[in-house]
């Protein structure tokens, strides 16, 4: 791979540019070129993978390491290795079994400020910690579904309904895992729950670690500002953490002057580095971990993209930006990946977008020989 200037804390310009950012953001997210690391090192590299749909995180792996299988990540998840639980923006995440039990502490504080703010009057008043009580209670005994978790909580809280008490107990306070089968390829929504220091083994960290949560943001996504460490993690107060970290960190500024940092030891390759076509799956986290989020997608695509309700749908890079979107749909005895394109490319740009379907769709089914079909949007 082709690096660029190196960082150091007596750079002259340190102004980056907006491909540079996309170059750094997209070799920090191994989609520069497939890596050839495990999928437990890939993991620990990205912190973790939007896993809200069961199956996105096996298609950004695809889209990122040389060779992966389905049981690459099927199988560290049935070691329990890896495990798909709530944490980033209080939203289902694949990450090491590591590393969610030394992030989830600090990353607790938005857990419950997501929960309060999504429930709205179904959390007034509710105790939180009380709930999680009654909650381990009954997951020290077995496995719960999400549903069958609630009913048994409302002996404990008569006055509530059970979808909250259930949400809040499985994406708040208490510490829980998805025990497979739930989260592997193909599950689908259905997934029973367990406290995670009786799956893990061990007990979270207890002490909140805010400047590990920059580091490893850093690593994996920057150069980046405070609004982008807050976007990722739903935590606030991030200014005040790199305010204390100035010393360590290289200070630079993009474009329009915004104050940036980055490790002291990152590189950044060039700005006609070339990226290549990549499939992302939907939701994820290379599109939902800045606030400014151009250096991988123009603002005009935003909302193709960024859907009511809140989906985040499949999407298509083309010279390391969002070009296009994709999607699958079952006909009978064949699976159709369809790429819709924003705009009209060159022919080769389509021929490349058109082989890496193929390749995904291939990937998908487990089989070769099922159609593609490339549109373009208007």
């Amino acid at each position: 791979m082709t690096h660029g200037r190196k960082w150091g804390k007596a750079m002259s310009d340190g102004v980056v540019s907006i491909r540079e950012l996309n170059r750094a953001t997209l070799q920090r997210q191994l989609l520069l070129r497939r890596d050839d690391r495990s999928v437990t090192e890939a993991l620990g590299r990205l912190v973790a993978l939007q896993a809200q749909v069961a199956n996105a995180p096996y298609v950004g792996l695809w889209s990122r390491l040389d060779g992966f299988d389905k049981a690459d990540l099927t199988g560290p998840m049935e070691r329990r290795e890896v495990v798909r639980a709530t944490l980033l923006r209080a939203t289902l995440q694949v990450m090491t079994a590591e590393d969610y039990l030394r992030l989830r502490t600090s990353l607790r504080p938005a857990l419950v400020k997501a929960m309060r703010g999504f429930m709205g009057k179904r959390a007034q008043g509710l105790d939180f910690g009380d709930l999680a009580s009654a909650a381990r209670e009954l997951l020290d005994q077995r496995p719960y579904a999400l549903g069958e978790l609630g009913e048994a909580l409302l002996k404990s809280h008569p006055d509530r309904d059970a979808p909250a008490l259930a949400y809040i107990s499985l994406r708040c306070e208490l510490p829980v895992v998805q025990r497979p089968p739930g989260g592997t390829w193909g599950s689908g929504s259905s997934a029973t729950y367990v406290t995670a220091d009786a799956w893990l083994g061990a007990a979270c960290h207890d002490a909140e670690e805010p400047q590990e949560l920059v580091r490893r943001y850093l690593a994996a996504f920057g150069p980046a500002h405070a609004k982008d460490i807050q976007v990722w993690s739903g935590l606030t107060g991030m200014t005040a953490v790199l305010k204390d970290m100035r010393g360590e960190l290289t200070v630079l500024r993009d474009e329009h002057g915004t104050e940036l940092f980055d490790l002291p030891d990152a590189s950044l390759p060039h700005a006609d580095t070339p990226a290549p076509v990549r499939l992302l799956p939907e939701y994820d986290n290379l599109l939902l971990s800045h606030h400014d989020r151009t250096r991988v997608i123009p603002d005009a695509y935003r909302p193709h993209v960024f859907r009511p309700g809140g989906r985040v749908l499949p999407t298509v890079l083309l010279d390391g930006f969002v070009a296009g979107v994709w999607r699958t749909e079952r006909q009978r005895a064949t699976t159709r990946l369809t790429v819709t394109l924003f705009t009209d490319v060159p022919g080769r740009d389509k021929e490349a977008v058109a082989e890496e379907a193929a390749r995904l769709l291939e990937f998908i089914t487990g089989e070769p020989g099922h159609p593609v079909e490339l549109v373009t949007a208007g």
